[in-house]
C-alpha cells in the first residue's frame, strides 16, 4: 500500500505510508455516480510529520494484482483532519489524525456553474463534457467520455452542483461516470460484465448473500407533466371597437421564458452562448455592441453561431437585435440553417445585400431571396425578428431505458413531424422620430413550412462583408398561440404577438384572452383566427397480460399495480408516459434480486483487475437457484495487510427489478384523476390514428358552419363530430353531431357562440380514433 499526499506547499507528493495507523487501516468506498471516499487514520512517527491540510491532494495505490502500485483512489481532502487524543509521549501529546478524502470530481463541486441556455439535442456525454469544461477548462481528461443517447433537452442551472447534474445526466442515459487520476469516464451501465460462478475454484460461497425482493409490477400508471392536448381553433369577428377576445380554452404554455438575453456587456462573446469562425478577425465586442467589420468575402466564412440547436416547436421569438449599418453590407443575419452555415442551407433568415451607399434587407427562404426588399436609411436602426409557430410543442419524444433497453437503444426518441409558420419582420426606428418606436413592423415573409425540420442551427451572423453593429440579441419562448386576421375580401396575415415596444400588435394573456393594442384594433367584419393547444396532465396506464396470467394464485387475480409520477427523465406527453411504462414493465415483471459479495482482492470475479459501481455480474449459482445479471451499486475496499496489500472487497449489487437505475420519481401526490385508458404493452404505438391538425372552419352563416378536415377519410372510416370532448366511439350518441365520410361537410349552427370537437376513426373493430380532438370554436354575430 502506498499513500501519498500533496499539501500544495510546493514540495509535491509526500509518502505517508509509514504513518498509516495499523489499528485502523484505510477503507475506500465507491458508490454509483457519487464521488469515491477514502477513510484514513494517520499517526505521527517523527518530528518531520506534517499534518495534511484542507485542500491537499491524496493518491492511494495498492499492490493489487495485476499491476503493482496501481492507483485505486485520487482525490482531495475537503476539510481539516479530526484530532483524536491517544496519550502523552516523549515529545508531548500524541494524536491520531482522521480524515476523509473525496474523489477528484469533488473539486468540481466547489465551483459555481455559469448561466447557460438549456442543452438541446446534445448527447449525454457531450453535456457532461461541456459542464466539466465550463468549470475547469482542460483540467480533466474527458477522452473516455462516451456520447450515448441524445437528451431532448436538459436545463443546466447554477442552483445545482456539478455532481447533482452529472447524476441527473447519468440517470437519463442509464450510464455511470467515475473519475480517477484526473480522467473522467462515462459509459453505459454494465459495460464491464464479470461472471460469478460457484463452479470457479476462487468462488467464496460464504461471502455471497442473495435476497429475493417481492416487487412484481404488471399494471402501471405513469403520471407525467402537463401536456398539450386538443388542437384548438377559435374564430372571432371584429367590430372596430372590441380589443379583447376571450379564448374557449386555456392555452397550453411552457411559460414565457427567456432562453437567453445577450446585451454584449463584456469585451468578448460569451462562450456559453456563441461560437465563432472568424479568420478575418471581423468580429469584436465593444461599447455594449457586437461589432462586425468585414468578413472573408465568402458565404460561411465569418460566422457567429449559437452553441445549441433551435427546436422548431411551439412559439419562439428570436430578436436578432437592433442593427445599425455603417456601410453597404452582404451576408445573412438571424439565419436558421438545416446544415452547415451557408446560404444554400438557409431555411429562413435576413439576407443583406449592397444597394449603392446603403443595403437591402430581404427575406432568404430555402436559400433564395423572397419578397420585396427594404432599403436601409443612414442613421436608422433596424430590429430584426423571427417568429416561429408550431402546433407541435415538442419535436422529439423523450428516451427511456431499462435493462432490456440500455444506453444507445432506449424506448422512444421518435421525431414528431410538424408544420411551422415562420414570420420575418423588420422594425424601422428613426432616432429623430419617437413615434417610430411604436410604428408597425414590416413583414418581409409570412409562410408555412410543411414537415419542417425538428431542429436548426442558428447563426446570428454569416458575413461575407458586413459592416454593422448589433445592440442586443434575445431568444424567447412565447405564449404558444398563433393569431391571424383577414380584412373583408383579403387574405389572412399573422398578427404579431408580444410587447408593443417590439412592434407587436397584440398579446395573449394568462387569463386566456387575446388583447389587441389600441393602434391595432380589428376593423369591423375583420375575421380573427387563434390557433393553440389546450392542456391536461400526461398520463398512461399499461399492463402486461402475460405477467398477470402468470401471477394468478388462488384469490389473487395476478394484478400487481403501481402509480409512478416521473421526475427524470421528464415524461412530457402521453406518448412519453406510454414509453416510460414500457421501460418500467421491462424490469417490473421479472424476479427482483439484491445482495452482496465479499471476496479477497486476489480472487475478484472473472479475474477482474478492479470493480467499480456500474459493472455487471452474471450470477450463476445453481445451488441457490440463481442465474441472472445484476449491477454493482457500491464497492467497499478494506485494507487488511499493509505489507502484502491484501484487501477485502464488499460488493453490493441489485438488478433493476429491485432498484431502478434509469428513473427518478417524485414522491409528491398530485390531485389528478387516475383514469387513463388501459393499454397492453403490445398496443403501444398501434392504438391511435393521426390527429386532425389541419381541420378548420371555412364558412359561417346564420344557420350552418362549414368545416374542412384536411385529409381524406380512411377506407371504411370517417370523421366523428361531437358537441363536447367526451363519449368518443360508435356506442355513444349522447352528444353526437354526426359522423361524416367526406373531407368537407356542414353542421348546424345553433347559437352565436358554438363549439364542436372532431376526431377521425377507421374501420377496425372496435374502431381506432385520434388520440386528441380538434376543437373548433366560433364566436360570430348571428
Amino acid at each position: 500500500m502506498k499513500l501519498q499526499i500533496d499539501n500544495l506547499d510546493g514540495s509535491g507528493l509526500r509518502d505517508y505510508s509509514g504513518n498509516v495507523d495499523a489499528s485502523s487501516l484505510p477503507k475506500l468506498f465507491r458508490r454509483l455516480n457519487r464521488p469515491a471516499e477514502l477513510h484514513v487514520s494517520l499517526v505521527a512517527t517523527g518530528p518531520d510529520f506534517i499534518v495534511p491540510a484542507a485542500g491537499a491532494r491524496v493518491v492511494f495505490g495498492m499492490n493489487v494484482r495485476p499491476i503493482s502500485g496501481q492507483e485505486r483512489f485520487t482525490g482531495y481532502l475537503m476539510q481539516e483532519p479530526t484530532y483524536e487524543y491517544l496519550g502523552w509521549g516523549e515529545r508531548g501529546p500524541i494524536y491520531r489524525y482522521v480524515f476523509v478524502a473525496f474523489g477528484d470530481e469533488a473539486l468540481l463541486d466547489e465551483k459555481r456553474l455559469p448561466e447557460r441556455p438549456p442543452f438541446v439535442e446534445r448527447s449525454a456525454g457531450s453535456a457532461l463534457r461541456q459542464l466539466t469544461d465550463d468549470l475547469l477548462p482542460g483540467v480533466f481528461d474527458a477522452s473516455a467520455v462516451q456520447d450515448l443517447d441524445k437528451l431532448v433537452g436538459y436545463a443546466s442551472t447554477t442552483q445545482k452542483t456539478w455532481l447533482q447534474q452529472a447524476e441527473e445526466i447519468a440517470t437519463q442515459a442509464r450510464a455511470c461516470y467515475w473519475v480517477l487520476n484526473g480522467a473522467l469516464s462515462f459509459a453505459p451501465i454494465g459495460s464491464n460484465v464479470y461472471p460469478l460462478n460457484e463452479s470457479d475454484a476462487s468462488f467464496n460461497a460464504a461471502g455471497l448473500k442473495l435476497q429475493p425482493v417481492n416487487k412484481v409490477i404488471n399494471d402501471i400508471i405513469v403520471i407525467g407533466e402537463n401536456e398539450p392536448q386538443a388542437y384548438v381553433k377559435d374564430y372571432f369577428v371584429g367590430d372596430g371597437l372590441t380589443t379583447r377576445f376571450y379564448l374557449s380554452q386555456t392555452p397550453f404554455s411552457k411559460g414565457t421564458t427567456t432562453v437567453f438575453d445577450e446585451e454584449y456587456s463584456n469585451t468578448t462573446l460569451e462562450p456559453t452562448l456563441w461560437s465563432t469562425v472568424d479568420p478575418a478577425e471581423a468580429i469584436a465586442v465593444s461599447g455594449g455592441k457586437l461589432q462586425v467589420a468585414g468578413g472573408t468575402g465568402s458565404d460561411g466564412g465569418t460566422i457567429v453561431q449559437f452553441v445549441e440547436p433551435v427546436e422548431l416547436g411551439g412559439a419562439l421569438v428570436m430578436q436578432h437585435g437592433d442593427v445599425m449599418f455603417s456601410a453597404p453590407s452582404s451576408g445573412v443575419l438571424g439565419g436558421l440553417y438545416t446544415g452547415a452555415v451557408s446560404l444554400n442551407n438557409c431555411l429562413a433568415g435576413f439576407r443583406i445585400t449592397p444597394n449603392g451607399s446603403q443595403s437591402n434587407i430581404q427575406a432568404a427562404i430555402n436559400g433564395m431571396p423572397t419578397g420585396s426588399p427594404l432599403t436601409t436609411i443612414a442613421t436608422h436602426h433596424y430590429l430584426l425578428t423571427t417568429r416561429l409557430y408550431s402546433l407541435e410543442i415538442y419535436r422529439r419524444q423523450q428516451v427511456f431505458h431499462s435493462s432490456l433497453h440500455p444506453a444507445g437503444s432506449g424506448v422512444g426518441g421518435a421525431a414528431l413531424p410538424a408544420d411551422v409558420r415562420i414570420v420575418l419582420e423588420v422594425h424601422d426606428i428613426d432616432p429623430a422620430n419617437p413615434g417610430s418606436e411604436v410604428a408597425p413592423s414590416t413583414v418581409l415573409y409570412d409562410g408555412v413550412f410543411d414537415a419542417a425540420p425538428e431542429f436548426c442551427t442558428y447563426a446570428l451572423v454569416n458575413a461575407a462583408n458586413m459592416k454593422c453593429n448589433i445592440a442586443f440579441t434575445r431568444m424567447l419562448k412565447a405564449p404558444d398561440a398563433e393569431v391571424r386576421s383577414a380584412l373583408p375580401g383579403q387574405s389572412y396575415r399573422t398578427r404579431l404577438v408580444g410587447p408593443l415596444s417590439t412592434g407587436a400588435e397584440c398579446n395573449v394573456t394568462s387569463n386566456a384572452e387575446v388583447g389587441f393594442y389600441s393602434s391595432y384594433v380589428p376593423a369591423a367584419n375583420e375575421l380573427i383566427e387563434v390557433r393553440y393547444r389546450d392542456s391536461g396532465r400526461a398520463m398512461a396506464r399499461v399492463i402486461d397480460s402475460q405477467s398477470i396470467a402468470a401471477q394468478r394464485r388462488g384469490v389473487d387475480d395476478g394484478v400487481h399495480g403501481a402509480v409512478r409520477h416521473i421526475k427524470l427523465p421528464q415524461a412530457r406527453t402521453t406518448e412519453d408516459c406510454e414509453n416510460a411504462a414500457l421501460a418500467l414493465l421491462d424490469d417490473g415483471i421479472g424476479p427482483a434480486w439484491a445482495g452482496e459479495y465479499a471476496i479477497w482482492s486476489d480472487f475478484l470475479p472473472g479475474d477482474a483487475p478492479d470493480i467499480f459501481p456500474g459493472d455487471a455480474f452474471q450470477i450463476n449459482v445453481p445451488s441457490r437457484g440463481a442465474n441472472f445479471p445484476v449491477i454493482v451499486r457500491e464497492v467497499g475496499i478494506s485494507l487488511k495487510d499493509l505489507q502484502g496489500d491484501h484487501c477485502i472487497y464488499t460488493i453490493k449489487f441489485a438488478n433493476e427489478a429491485a432498484e431502478l437505475l434509469a428513473f427518478e420519481f417524485d414522491a409528491a401526490q398530485l390531485s389528478v384523476s387516475l383514469d387513463p385508458p388501459e393499454l397492453t404493452n403490445t398496443q403501444i404505438g398501434q392504438t391511435y390514428l393521426e390527429d386532425l391538425t389541419e381541420a378548420e372552419v371555412t364558412e359561417v352563416d346564420s344557420t350552418s358552419i362549414s368545416i374542412d378536415v384536411g385529409p381524406a377519410p380512411l377506407n371504411g372510416g370517417g370523421f366523428e363530430v361531437r358537441w363536447s370532448d367526451a363519449g368518443w366511439g360508435p356506442d355513444n350518441d349522447r352528444n353526437l353531431v354526426g359522423r361524416f365520410t367526406s373531407e368537407s361537410f356542414t353542421i348546424p349552427r345553433l347559437s352565436r357562440v358554438q363549439d364542436c370537437y372532431l376526431r377521425q376513426y377507421d374501420a377496425s373493430n372496435p374502431p381506432k380514433y385520434s388520440r386528441f380532438s380538434t376543437a373548433l370554436h366560433v364566436d360570430y354575430p348571428l
